[in-house]
């Protein structure tokens, strides 16, 4: 039978459905990507903010039409699924099977029951059962890049979001898992590995009783393939001296940290359930900019969280203008049914909300044009992820930018290259948030 996989929201939840991918076609079934040929229509959904919902809803109806075709079965797996399954069961008839966000090893135990018998099915496990998969995985990445997955499920149950709720605890997979994970990807050609979880920093917490993330990315550096380590998704406030030390010191380790700091006025950050305040976020990044003077810092923000006032606002403003973050996104609050948040008084409008994202980033825009114009004449290595058409030019990366979210490099050269090849290149300009580079050096492996 024939599958047709949809992969909505975060990177983890793609590293879901590269394990949907492996277990089924282990189990025989293969994959098409044309959906009006498949009998097995797989979304694997995101319910994190409003918008994720809306999509994934969207998704739901537009892949529901192919029923009348040759679609045999209409799944929805998820953080959606997981969350909404009685409702989605009895309002939305289309969909056949609800899989929970820590059901995807049974998939294909789950689809042969369906096809026996025909009747609905709801699969859901315990949320907090054991991280990590047991089936094995297909990487859906190209340009010699691909995330692996540390851990499950959070504890800081801030008050705005819902993954607690729909992922569970904070669960680490064993460190002789990921290195068994990683291995394979490196046999399979990946060559930049980024760490991710809801929360990086706590990894091995709850399994060996201290904080393990360096101890991690020292084992996985010794895997030869392996040449960029990236560390994303990392609470500032969990970072500690031997993460730093081995940052500095392991020559694998990406130069860049993802510290999603949320806001900058410490009454926004109690309000939000955020464990720290904008003097200890600003004495962390002071730590590592004075250990790793190179390090890349990306973060991302929420404006118009409730009650957040003008002063607050401007609070945010003055932080990102003091700080420099070097990559930054800002959301727009969401307002989840079931977050504590939701409930609060003071909701701000939604026009108030945009207006003072689109503030932040068009000062962080400045940041950034003003940090590109200071990288020209410099060299980097880079990470070819794919040729541009019809041009002497590929599109790469550097260690400053995490794939699907950072910018680009676009390396100028009449030299035939490979997506997954190392080069260094020369930065001789910009544009916009990109960088322009000429060809200097190919790397050999």
């Amino acid at each position: 039978m024939k599958v047709f996989l949809v992969s909505l929201g975060c990177d983890k939840n793609l590293v879901d459905s590269e394990h949907i991918s492996g277990i089924l076609q282990a189990s025989g079934y293969t994959f098409t990507d044309d959906e009006s040929e498949a009998d097995i229509i797989i979304i694997n959904s995101c319910c994190f903010i409003n918008d994720a919902k809306e999509e994934s809803i969207n998704t739901i109806f537009e892949m529901s039409k192919y029923k009348n075709d040759n679609c045999k079965a209409l799944v929805l797996a998820g953080c959606l699924a997981q969350r909404y399954h009685d409702e989605i069961k009895d309002e939305i008839p289309e969909i056949d099977i609800c899989i929970g966000t820590t059901a995807f090893d049974d998939i294909a135990k789950t689809l042969d029951e369906y096809f026996e018998d025909k009747q609905k099915i709801v699969d859901l496990e315990d949320i907090n059962c054991p991280a990590g998969f047991k089936a094995p995985r297909e990487i859906s990445t190209f340009g010699g890049y691909g995330y692996l997955k540390i851990a499950e499920g959070c504890d800081k149950h801030c008050t705005y979001c819902i993954i607690p709720k729909v992922r569970g605890d904070f669960r680490s997979v064993p460190i002789d898992n990921v290195l068994e994970e990683a291995r394979q990807m490196a046999s399979l050609g990946i060559k930049e590995i980024n760490l991710i979880a809801q929360e990086t920093t706590m990894y091995g917490t709850d399994l060996y009783g201290k904080q393990s993330l360096h101890i991690l990315i020292h084992e996985l550096s010794k895997i030869d393939v392996i040449k960029w380590i990236r560390i994303l998704y990392c609470y500032p406030e969990d970072i500690y001296e031997d993460l730093i030390e081995e940052i500095k010191n392991n020559e694998k380790v990406c130069h860049y940290l993802d510290l999603p700091i949320q806001h900058a006025s410490d009454r926004i950050l109690k309000l939000m359930g955020r464990q720290t305040t904008k003097a200890e976020i600003k004495s962390k990044i002071d730590a590592l900019r004075k250990a790793v003077p190179d390090i890349v810092l990306r973060t991302t923000l929420i404006s118009g969280f409730p009650g957040e006032s003008d002063e607050d606002h401007k609070q945010v403003l003055d932080f990102v203008e003091d700080i420099k973050f070097d990559r930054l996104g800002v959301f727009t609050y969401s307002q989840e049914e079931g977050t504590p948040a939701a409930d609060m008084d003071n909701q701000i409008d939604e026009d108030v909300k945009i207006k003072r994202r689109n503030e932040i980033m068009e000062l962080q825009q400045e940041i950034v044009f003003d940090k590109n114009d200071s990288l020209v004449g410099k060299e980097f290595e880079a990470l070819i992820e794919g040729k541009i058409p019809m041009e002497n030019a590929y599109i790469g990366r550097t260690y400053m930018d995490a794939p699907g979210v950072d910018s680009n490099i676009f390396v100028v050269t009449d030299k035939e290259l490979m997506s997954g090849d190392f080069v260094k290149a020369s930065v001789t300009g910009a544009n916009d948030y990109d960088l322009i580079g000429d060809l200097t050096e190919r790397l050999e492996d």
